[in-house]
Parts: structure tokens; C-alpha cells; sequence
């Protein structure tokens, strides 16, 4: 019983050509935005903290950066992510008093 093998053919020449087996494509898993709302309650050093402790790899400066943009705008940006830790991040910080949203990435 002969079994299809990947193996070398010999081509007109001399040179051995191997066949390939088409190439997989890995579709990237869609990512989400992690969004943080103004808010008049909390200070401005509260929010800053709270971005740092909850997103701990956002420097202080990003974090100030995403508080001012949320201040000025409404609405701010804090990472872009898979589902799982975007829903955690976006969980978080309704824990500790901060309004977040999820939305996918455009």
C-alpha cells in the first residue's frame, strides 16, 4: 500500500524540488479598546493611581496622559488588547469607582 509522503522529486536537470504543503494562515484574534470616561467625582491623582495599579505596564506619563484625555475629550484611551484582559482592565476599574467601556478595534 503506498502512503503520500512529502518527498524530494526529481525535476528535469537534476535539482530536487521539494512540495510543500500549503501554508497555514494564523488569523489574528480580534483586539479590543480599553476605554476610560471623564468623570467629575474622582481627582485627578486618583485616576492616575488607580491606571497604574490596574494597568501596571501604562508608565505614569501614560497615565496622566490617558486622565487628561478623558478630562478634555470625554472619553480616553488606555490600551488596546485581547478580549480577556481588556474585560479584567475594564472590570477593574469600575471596581474601584472609574467608568470603562469595552469596544472592538476598527
Amino acid at each position: 500500500m503506498a502512503m503520500a509522503v512529502d518527498s524530494p522529486s526529481q525535476k528535469p536537470g537534476g535539482a530536487a524540488v521539494l512540495d510543500k504543503a500549503p501554508e497555514r494562515v494564523r488569523k489574528r484574534s480580534p483586539r479590543y479598546k480599553v476605554l476610560l470616561h471623564n468623570d467629575p467625582v474622582n481627582s485627578m491623582e486618583y485616576v492616575v493611581a488607580t491606571l497604574q495599579q490596574v494597568v501596571p505596564q501604562l508608565s505614569e506619563q501614560d497615565c496622566m496622559a490617558v486622565m487628561l484625555e478623558a478630562h478634555n475629550t470625554g472619553v480616553g484611551l488606555v490600551i488596546v488588547c485581547d478580549i480577556e484582559p481588556a474585560e479584567f482592565y475594564c472590570e477593574m476599574l469600575k471596581s474601584k469607582g472609574l467608568t470603562s467601556t469595552i469596544e472592538p478595534e476598527d
